[in-house]
Order: C-alpha cells, then structure tokens, then sequence
C-alpha cells in the first residue's frame, strides 16, 4: 500500500469522503448503550483534553467516485448520526454535509431503520446536554478523533478481507475483551507491571477462567440486585468495566482512594490490625476499578472459588453434592455461589458448620421439590422469584448483602419439606439428600 491507503486521519477527513454500504454488508444493529457508550468515551477524552482519541479503523473499497465500507460500518455510521445531531443542535448546514452516508441512496437497508432511529434519538439527547460547550466538543470529535483509514483498489481483496473479518475470524470471547480494554487503562503502570500481571492472568486456565465468569463471577454481581445473572456474553462484559481512573464523580473519587488506601496498608503496612491479618481488598458489592485493579480483582475472586469448592468437598460426601446431571450441577453452583457470597461479606472464620449447612439447605432445597432443575430455574430461585415451589421470594444473596453481621443470617427460617410433599413432588430420588437436611426427622 502506499502512503495515501494507509493512513492516520481525522473523522473530520473521513466524513468528508463520500461514502457508501455495500451490499454484502449486515444492518446497522447498534444499541443505544453502545451509541452512548461511544459518546461518552469521547466526551470524557475531550474533558480530560487528550490530545488524540484514536477510535478504530475503517477499511474501505475505492469504487469508482465512492468509497465502500468494508470494515468498521457500525462506528462510522454512528458517528455520523453524532454530526447530523450537530447540525440539528445548532442548525448549522457545515455538519449536514457530513453526514451524507444517512441518505437513502447509500446502501442501508429497512433492517437498519430502527437502530439509526433510535440512536438518533439518544445522541441528539446526549447533544443537548452539552449544548453550552458543543461548539467546542464538536470541534474536537472532528479534529482530534482520528481513525486507521486502509483503501484497497480490488473488489476482489475487499471481499477477501470482508470475509476473513466476518466470517473466518474467530471472535474475541469476553474475558479477551475485558483483558484488552482494561490494559488500556493501566495507562499509568509500567510496562514491566504490565507484564508481570498478564503473565499472572494468562497462567490460569483460560477454559477454567471463562467458565467462572460465566457461572459465578456474573451471577454473583447479578443476583443481589435481583438482576438475570443468566447468558453472560461479550455484550455484557459493562458490569467488569468498572470506575475509570480519570473519573471525578462523588462515588468515583470515594472508591478510587478507599481502594489506593487498601493496597498502600496490604502491600506497606499503614497501621496495625491484628497480626499478620490483611484488609479485604475486594467486595461483589461494590464498583470495581479499571486497569491493574481489575486483573487482581478477577485473580483474587477465581482463588476464592477454588477455596470455596475445597471447603465443601471437605465437608460433605460426595452424594450430597453430585455434579452428575444439568441438575445437579446448577444446583451446586448455586450453592457454590452463595457460599462464596458469605465469606466475601463476611470472612471464612464466620462460615461455621452450621451456616455452611444452612446454605446448603436453602440451595438444595430446590433440588428436592423440583423433578427437574434447568438453568433458568436456579437463577430464577437466587433471584427470589414467587413463583418458586419453596422459599418463595427469598432472595438470599439479598438478605446476605444487606446482613450488619453474620448472625442474622442464624435468623432465617427457611421452608420446612415434610414427607408427604417429598412423594408429591416424585423426588424420591433425593431422598438422600431429605433425609441429611432433616436428619430423618419428620
């Protein structure tokens, strides 16, 4: 390639080019957060007078006297929605220009109506909200937002390169995501900090590491909310994204030195607690921050999974608790989960024999009533649904995240199954686990 097809340029220069969709291309299927996530980044970049916010790239297929996009048709097309709202702001025809990839005769399909609709909406909202200091945003996302322009001449590269992007390649899976994204933010680490934590986080099972994110990690920031802690994907990696290090909100000023404070006592020794005794540095509860924090965070969390999961197998039989059968398994992650939940709120020391036994009561529970367990079932017991068979509207990581101290949860009293309801239910497979709950006592 020479030096005018590839090139760093600003979006200002690549709107001005007149561009079109091909027809291969997918709809545009942007949501409204990733529209308003992408303002937002820029904003926050023009705040904090970054001298250059690189946002991706774009390749494109120089077609006659237009250029298709082959790649990075989503972000563009954003973007200019972004300037068809400057010139609805501010009516001024400079951005109408810009925005030319909107016309109709540009290659959008009807699948991609509701999308540039709505976008349209949040970003003009978005607009508005700055309106005293738009001129100045505006100047900057034209100016300083640049992009990696690549132009091939051959049709034939275009669909080769389209092809390899969108169908061939193997898309980045979440914890990939979040890796890439949060080693962006350790901007003010060294490049030897940088390397000694990505080489802790890549010496962990990455099977082992992605499946813990997916069924415990996840669920885990889910479910005390009372929120869906089912299908985690890259779409919704934001819950890990955490507190920027640049953010000056009230709750991020609060948690960023609440979090400096932890690390300089752990690793300096500000004061003493008790001997040999470390603050917590980690709570589900709480906001995580973005860069180096988050690596230690996910570390420390998948070791206390493991803890957790040593612990139990320590002190019940096999039988009890059987990962054999989808429903089995749910039922002992939940499990899992909600004892991994206590000692984060607590500490291990609180999880005596008797609360370890009460969680478990409370988790299998549903594996008595229930013939069948599935995924949905498990997460729609953690969340507290009253639709349940059996502690109908409890939501115990809830109750747990809400505790002042480890007693109260002594003070729960959990449904009591009786035999009769043991053979109505045809569980009597899971006598077993009946008859180790209630000590065989009717």
């Amino acid at each position: 390639m020479n030096q005018e097809n590839l090139k760093i340029v600003s979006l200002n220069d690549v709107l001005k080019l007149n561009l079109s969709i091909p027809s291969y291309q997918r709809p545009y299927k942007w949501t409204t957060d990733s529209a308003a996530t992408l303002f937002n980044d820029i904003y926050s970049a023009y705040k904090n007078h970054v001298p250059e916010y690189r946002i991706g790239s774009i390749v494109l297929h120089a077609s006659g006297n237009e250029f298709e996009i082959v790649d990075g048709q989503q972000r563009v097309t954003t973007l200019t929605i972004l300037t068809y709202c400057f010139y609805e702001v501010l009516n001024d025809k400079t951005y109408l220009s810009l925005s030319n990839l909107l016309k109709k005769d540009k290659g959008f399909n009807k699948l991609s109506s509701k999308s540039i609709i709505d976008n349209h909406e949040v970003l003009k909202q978005h607009c508005e909200l700055i309106k005293n200091e738009l001129n100045e945003f505006i100047k900057y996302t034209l100016e300083n937002c640049t992009l990696v322009k690549i132009i091939t001449n051959s049709e034939q590269d275009a669909f080769q390169f389209f092809d390899s992007q969108n169908t061939r390649g193997k898309a980045l899976n979440p914890q990939d995501l979040l890796k890439s994204y949060h080693l962006r933010e350790m901007y003010d680490s060294t490049e030897r900090e940088k390397i000694n934590i990505i080489n802790v986080w890549e010496n962990e099972q990455q099977k082992e590491l992605a499946l813990f994110f997916e069924n415990n990690l996840y669920p885990l920031v889910q479910w005390y909310k009372s929120k869906d802690g089912l299908y985690y994907s890259s779409k919704k990696i934001k819950v890990f994204k955490g507190i920027k290090l640049n953010s000056n909100y009230h709750y991020s000023v609060y948690h960023k030195a609440a979090n400096l404070f932890i690390e300089r006592f752990n690793s300096e020794g500000l004061f003493e607690l008790t001997s040999g005794e470390q603050l917590c540095q980690f709570q589900l509860t709480q906001p995580l921050i973005a860069g180096k924090r988050f690596f230690q965070y996910t570390i420390y969390y998948f070791n206390l999974y493991k803890d957790v999961i040593r612990t139990i197998e320590s002190k019940f039989e096999p039988q009890y608790i059987s990962n054999y059968g989808s429903g089995n398994s749910y039922i002992r992650n939940l499990f899992i989960n909600v004892v991994i939940f206590f000692v984060d709120k607590f500490n291990k020391e609180e999880l005596t024999d008797n609360r370890l036994k009460f969680l478990y009561n409370w988790a299998y529970s549903l594996r008595i009533v229930m013939h069948s367990v599935y995924l949905q079932t498990a997460n729609r017991y953690a969340v507290g649904y009253w639709d349940c068979r059996v502690n109908k509207g409890l939501n115990m990581f809830r109750k747990i995240s809400e505790m002042q101290n480890p007693q109260e949860l002594d003070n729960i009293v959990l449904d009591r199954i009786d035999q009769q309801q043991l053979d109505s239910y045809k569980s009597k497979k899971y006598q077993d686990i009946w008859h180790f709950i209630y000590g065989g006592n009717q």
